[in-house]
């Protein structure tokens, strides 16, 4: 008879290891209780567990049904889900605690309520609780079923009874089965109950919201398999002093990816903001050096930010670097950019980069704002007010040109700018020229040329 084993596992990412060691081998997590034991049973012979063959189908036979989406009543959310909630899917959403995530799905399901049977499962509040909070967010109340349980099974017994189409699992690091002995909130914990609750869901045609916290590093706590098995995960973002806060799609089954949904927090809950444009640029830095207006893509959506620069005499041995919202390995490659084939050096300079809003840009189009933001700090001068710019910049010094010019132009003229410098090769064609007549059209080809055109 084979003997059953004790092995450890790790609270973080999930990998095993045979004895504690103080710390995990996978991800080198070192915080106590980092590892946590977990028992282990014989392994079955694989003789016993042959299965007679399934029946298959032709790929060609199949007929896809059209998909049908269920709106939550909340634009924004729809956007990042990609037009609306799809029957069967699971979506995961993730963020810091406190940040909204409750809430914002809480004035979703209120919505959904008028149209569909929802259910809401809480394991971390009170029945009393979430009521007195969607009295606090809701004008009137909804017709949402709450369910105050953690335990799995009886979970899955209520969805069966109850039959709702939508359900929303506040938050899965709370739900434990009965199978396992270890803790709720432990990696197989997570990992079983997560697959339960998907597999139920989408053999039942049921709409499944699993909140998840997030660990120091801003990834969902628990195993990382939670993203591979659901079919969209959304990131709330934002700091906790602003008002504004962003949910982003970084994966999606349904939609497209990087998506986002734009909210600001007020004593009534989230409220939706339609024009993020206004709202990033609205407090623009006018007429002072440092600063430029980037035409970015998030998704399928357009978007305006400010970037800001500072660059300063280094009173230090070694200059600063510093970044937000910019990935700050791709500024060093743009300051020797700017050094080879521009001539402008700052070696012995503190530079600072920062986009206003709060908001995270990851793309490679902000290239060229960043520079010109940088070169406009450096030598004290403003860039022209109504200037947009964007552009990714190659290592020899070229424009490169980006996806989706002709939409990010024509945002910016629906926000009343009058110039826009964008890459000679995004330069809009005879049919498309018609859109951007309001808009004086800079294109260039070097960097040397964009910033002749700015500051000579």
């Amino acid at each position: 008879m084979a003997k059953i084993k004790a092995l450890f596992s790790c609270n973080d990412c999930g990998a095993q290891a045979p004895q504690w060691a103080g710390q995990c081998t996978g991800c080198g997590a070192t915080e106590i209780p980092s590892l946590s034991s977990v028992i282990t049973g014989p392994r079955k012979s694989i003789n016993k567990i042959i299965a007679p063959a399934s029946d298959v189908e032709s790929l060609r036979a199949i007929s896809p049904e059209q998909i049908i989406r269920l709106s939550t009543g909340i634009q924004e959310m729809d956007r990042v889900l990609g037009g609306g909630l799809v029957l069967g899917s699971a979506v995961l959403l993730g963020g810091d605690p406190g940040i909204g995530k409750s809430t914002l799905l809480l004035q979703a399901v209120a919505k959904i309520a008028e149209d569909a049977k929802v259910l809401y499962v809480t394991g971390e509040e009170s029945s009393q609780q979430v009521a007195l909070r969607a009295r606090r967010l809701l004008n009137e109340s909804a017709d949402v079923l709450l369910l105050a349980e953690t335990r799995v099974e009886k979970i899955l017994a209520t969805l069966a009874k109850e039959q709702p189409q939508v359900v929303v699992i506040d938050s899965i690091q709370t739900i434990f089965s009965d199978i396992l002995q270890s803790a709720p909130g432990s990696v197989s914990q997570v990992r079983e109950t997560a697959a339960q609750l998907v597999r139920f869901a989408k053999h039942n045609d049921i709409a499944l919201f699993l909140i998840g916290h997030v660990t120091k590093d801003g990834s969902i706590a628990g195993p990382r398999v939670l993203e591979h098995i659901v079919d969209a995960v959304l990131y709330f973002e934002g700091d906790q002093s602003s008002r504004f806060r962003i949910v982003r799609a970084f994966k999606n089954r349904f939609g497209a990816v990087n998506e986002i949904g734009v909210f600001a927090m007020t004593e009534t809950g989230l409220r939706e903001v339609n024009n993020p444009s206004a709202m990033f640029i609205g407090n623009q830095s006018k007429n002072l050096p440092g600063s430029t207006i980037l035409a970015t893509q998030e998704g399928t959506r357009p978007l305006l930010v400010e970037v800001q620069a500072l660059v300063d005499t280094s009173q230090l041995g070694n200059p600063r670097r510093v970044c937000v919202g910019l990935d700050g390995n791709r500024l060093a490659m743009l300051l020797a950019v700017l050094h080879r084939h521009a001539g402008i050096a700052a070696g012995d300079q503190d530079v600072f980069i920062n986009v206003a809003g709060g908001i995270r840009v990851t793309e490679t189009a902000s290239d060229l704002a960043v520079l010109a933001a940088l070169v406009s700090s450096l030598r004290d001068k403003p860039v022209d007010e109504g200037l947009v710019i964007f552009g990714e910049v190659g290592l020899g010094g070229e424009i490169r040109p980006v996806q989706r010019g002709q939409e990010r132009i024509l945002e910016s003229c629906k926000l009343g700018f009058n110039k826009i410098m964008i890459p000679r090769a995004n330069k809009p064609k005879n049919s498309e020229h018609k859109t951007s007549a309001k808009v004086e059209v800079m294109p260039v080809s070097t960097l040397g040329e964009a910033l002749e055109y700015l500051f000579s």
